[in-house]
């Protein structure tokens, strides 16, 4: 009985991921919705420290994602939320060491990549948006025309930790109030210029390495609407009043913790003219934090 009660149990499994992977009704179920007030009501949800829910919570999460905690720094989570934005073990991730190397900051897979004609750069085949249109800064655009891109997306079930790239400063933070599309492959082949149209925040900073500047948008979505930035001891989120402009002048090590998504999203490095994308680094490659993402000119 208890087999038949598992084979039974992982052939609704199948089942509920094949109805939900259909296209019209994934876009349907997680756009067409009020997409704020959900992520709002999530957002509390997953702060709940009730044992009961925290467990249903995160047995139902494995149940339909790939969900792995083996790396978890702790075994025992306070909420749901604890466990998205979970610690890793001491040397679960290693950043590549050569200082020519932009080490990806998060685990994800690679949405997009390539380089920029001009300031134009896609977020799905057909679909441009502009480098200055995402900044909302034209003069801090510029600095990336024709360089090289990669968008990286993080899924439910992955680290949502973000991290240092290189050694250098982290100069000036642009938050930009905004919506909470999804940002899965379906949506950003149906919603034009979508990561433009999200919560985001434009990282800018400045390596040791040739005095490169380097740039990272990590983008909400929804149920995710809240990016924890270490460095500025701030929480961006759906309902942060401001101020958007953020000067910084802090130091970033290789590796570095720089903060969190509080689910899955997007982070999108910008690198100027000149740098290329690391062997492999291609649509629809997965990739681990400190992995080699680019590498800067000689």
């Amino acid at each position: 009985m208890k087999k038949t009660n598992s084979s039974l149990w992982a052939h609704f499994e199948r089942g509920f991921k094949d109805f939900f992977q259909q296209e019209d009704l994934n876009f349907l179920l997680t756009n067409r919705i009020p997409r704020i007030t959900l992520t709002r009501f999530v957002g509390w949800f997953s702060k709940i420290k009730n044992p009961l829910i925290r467990d249903a919570s995160i047995a139902v999460w494995k149940a339909f994602s790939e969900l792995d905690l083996s790396e978890a720094k702790k075994s025992k989570f306070d909420s749901l939320h604890d466990c998205f934005i979970r610690e890793l073990k001491e040397g679960a991730r290693t950043f590549d060491p050569d200082p020519q190397v932009l080490a990806s900051p998060c685990d994800a897979i690679v949405g997009a990549c390539g380089s920029a004609e001009g300031l134009n750069i896609w977020q799905a085949k057909g679909f441009p948006y502009t480098v200055s249109d995402l900044f909302g800064d034209s003069a801090r655009a510029e600095v990336y025309r024709d360089g090289t891109f990669v968008t990286l997306r993080l899924t439910s079930f992955m680290y949502h930790r973000f991290h240092a790239p290189a050694n250098g400063r982290i100069e000036h933070v642009t938050h930009t109030a905004g919506d909470t599309w999804n940002v899965n492959p379906i949506a950003l082949k149906r919603v034009e210029r979508l990561f433009c149209k999200n919560e985001r925040a434009a990282i800018h900073t400045r390596l040791d390495q040739g005095n490169t500047p380097l740039a990272m948008v990590p983008v909400a979505a929804i149920l995710v609407a809240s990016l924890r930035l270490h460095f500025l001891n701030l929480l961006l989120h759906v309902g942060y009043p401001g101020p958007n402009e953020l000067p910084c002048d802090a130091r970033m090590s290789k590796g570095q913790e720089l903060g969190w998504f509080q689910h899955g999203s997007t982070i999108i490095v910008f690198a100027p003219k000149g740098c290329t994308l690391a062997p492999g680094i291609e649509v629809g490659a997965g990739i681990k934090a400190g992995q080699a993402l680019m590498k800067l000119p000689q």
